[in-house]
């Protein structure tokens, strides 16, 4: 059976830690000009059924970097667009291409499709979570302030797929997530672990956190839900002042697109504490090493027990 990769907690935490330092090295590796192609003769099908600037340009560069090919694939240029059935474009398509990514709304629909898949498929974000994104997430913490395990993370804003995909991290990793939410828009409770703590507004929330983090009010697909979350969400925007409640070196993060003056000013965004740019280049890295674990092309785990072993001799 293929190994998917539909959330964070199809990971152990030694998997997760492993898969955020080959990213880190395979960073590295890119800043050097070294040419490391072990997905030559590989093909990635890239289902968008979401668009994306973020995710599609990450994953082809990726491949592209391995050796590799992707091709992209919209509803407009598949049978899926036409009723096909999730199981027959499945069964199909992984008998073509080495690796799936999917970008789409349901969960469900990814699961199904994982289920008749022969190839490992990836979840390139649903409307319940966003599992590549936390892998850049976490590597961007990592490399700015160190192993996040006992740190404490602020979520603000609507209790969205990131906020589930933080709420796995939390689980996985043993941090602290301090989440504030209008009312109406929390996460759903399935995901509530020890780790997770509810707080009735935001400035509690980040009080003495060293990440906070936010996202867009309205996702895609809630377009129409615009005025409703603006007046839901007032008071719950990151600017200068909630920061002063955060840790006195903390940093802030943001998957992008972002809309400023609404979830986040642009005085934050834009200011010395943000590092969403790292953090949105961090997307291709740990999605490279991602797709190299999937593929097994090397085994991170093993890599960097021979690291260790290395070092101690």
């Amino acid at each position: 059976m293929p190994r998917h990769f539909l959330s964070l907690n199809d990971l152990a935490r030694d998997e997760l830690e492993a898969l955020i330092q080959r990213a880190i090295e395979l960073k590295s590796m890119l800043k050097r000009d070294e040419i490391y192609q072990p997905f030559k003769n590989k093909t990635l099908g890239m289902i968008f059924n979401k668009s994306s600037t973020r995710t599609r340009v990450s994953f082809e560069v990726g491949m592209s970097h391995f050796g590799g090919s992707s091709i992209f694939l919209s509803p407009r240029d598949t049978q899926l667009g036409r009723g096909e059935p999730i199981e027959d474009t499945a069964r199909v398509l992984s008998s073509m291409v080495d690796l799936i990514m999917i970008r789409t709304y349901s969960q469900q629909d990814l699961v199904t499709f994982a289920k008749y898949s022969k190839v490992p498929v990836i979840n390139a974000l649903t409307d319940f979570n966003h599992p590549c994104q936390l892998l850049a997430d976490i590597q961007t913490f990592f490399e700015h302030k160190g192993d996040i395990t006992g740190k404490t993370v602020a979520w603000i804003g609507d209790g969205n797929n990131m906020c589930h995909s933080w709420m796995n991290a939390s689980r996985l990793l043993g941090f602290a997530l301090n989440v504030a939410v209008p009312a109406g828009y929390e996460p759903d409770s399935s995901l509530n672990h020890p780790n997770v703590h509810f707080f009735k507004t935001p400035q509690d929330a980040a009080t003495n956190a060293e990440l906070v983090v936010t996202d867009v009010w309205a996702s895609m697909g809630q377009e129409r839900e615009s005025k409703d979350r603006e007046q839901a969400f007032a008071g719950f925007q990151v600017d200068s002042a909630l920061l002063q409640y955060a840790a006195k070196d903390a940093i802030f993060m943001h998957c992008l697109p972002a809309h400023r003056g609404e979830e986040v000013s642009a005085e934050v965004i834009d200011g010395s504490q943000s590092v969403v740019w790292d953090e949105a280049e961090n997307r291709l890295h740990a999605q490279k090493a991602l797709m190299e674990f999937l593929l097994d092309s090397v085994n991170p785990i093993r890599m960097l027990r021979e690291i260790d072993l290395q070092g101690d001799g």
